[in-house]
């Protein structure tokens, strides 16, 4: 058998599955967008539309007319804003968690390592209603913050933005801190020493050597936190109680109580398309600032 034949038949198994559980699924939800919804939900496969998606900027007013609409918008940017907000506080809390841990002695970091990836092992919907018990008004944080003196009065976090935001740092928090782990633990130690010898000092030798060398850790960890918080609707559905809406309760909300499945689909779609975009915009940046060695 040919070389190029055996590699075929190596891929060919991944090909498989990927086609099967990513690319038949998404070409399945891109022809439900394109549908009609029926007269008590799901759809009318022989009718086709795009109304779906205009449905996403626009209403019609009592003349049949199109009009803006805003509200999706909003909420697409609220649930930007929350992603990006747990991108950023996850970084604030995972680089220093994961390089106190990559300057640990060899023997310890297998254990630490085993400490971050033990939430993994719980549902995130049990997690989320420990965050219930803790937020709510006289729970453990209230009782705290009052023993301490902080507060006089329950703080009432429970069921705000700031919630929503807690429970997706947490859930997302080990994403964050492990891919900046690998890339800290294989620096060259050297490097840091060279720096203080040339007569750097710690946040020198941090901002010139440390952080150049992590950043393929901090972007990876960056996408892997900031993509899945973007859909996530388990979190904000039980920490916010459905005041902060997000796209991924949108889309839960088409697919489940308002069954319109067409607008959940292209309301998935326009997501995915957003996604993909700064993805690839991203890549080409990285890309144009790659220079070939002389």
């Amino acid at each position: 058998m040919s070389a190029p034949l055996r590699r075929a038949g190596l891929v060919a198994p991944a090909m498989l599955t990927i086609g099967v559980l990513l690319v038949l699924p998404l070409c399945l939800m891109a022809v439900i967008s394109t549908l009609v919804r029926g007269p008590s939900g799901g759809v009318i496969w022989s009718e086709h539309t795009l109304d779906a998606y205009v449905q996403f900027l626009f209403e019609r007013d009592l003349m049949d007319r199109l009009v803006v609409n805003t509200d999706y918008i909003r909420i697409f940017a609220r649930s930007f804003g929350l992603a990006a907000m747990t991108t950023a506080l996850t970084l604030l809390v995972g680089f220093p968690t994961a390089l106190w841990m990559a300057f640990q002695p060899a023997s310890r970091r297998t254990l630490l390592v085993f400490v971050v990836t033990v939430p993994f092992w719980t549902n995130i919907l049990v997690r989320s209603y420990a965050w219930v018990l803790l937020l709510r008004n006289g729970g453990v944080v209230d009782w705290t913050l009052m023993k301490l003196g902080v507060t006089t009065q329950p703080v009432s976090i429970l069921y705000t933005p700031l919630a929503t935001a807690i429970g997706l740092v947490y859930s997302f928090l080990p994403y964050m801190i492990l891919p900046i782990y690998v890339s800290l633990e294989k620096l060259d130690r050297r490097l840091i020493e060279a720096a203080f010898d040339l007569g750097a000092d710690r946040w020198r030798a941090l901002r010139r050597v440390i952080l150049p060398l992590a950043m393929p850790g901090i972007i990876g960890g960056a996408i892997l936190v900031f993509v899945p918080a973007l859909g996530a609707f388990i979190t904000p559905e039980i920490l916010g109680g459905g005041k902060s809406l997000m796209i991924g309760s949108l889309i839960q909300q088409q697919f489940g109580q308002s069954r319109n499945w067409p607008f959940g689909a292209a309301l998935a779609f326009v997501l995915l398309a957003i996604v993909l975009l700064a993805l690839m915009a991203h890549a080409l940046r990285y890309r144009s600032g790659v220079k070939a060695p002389p």
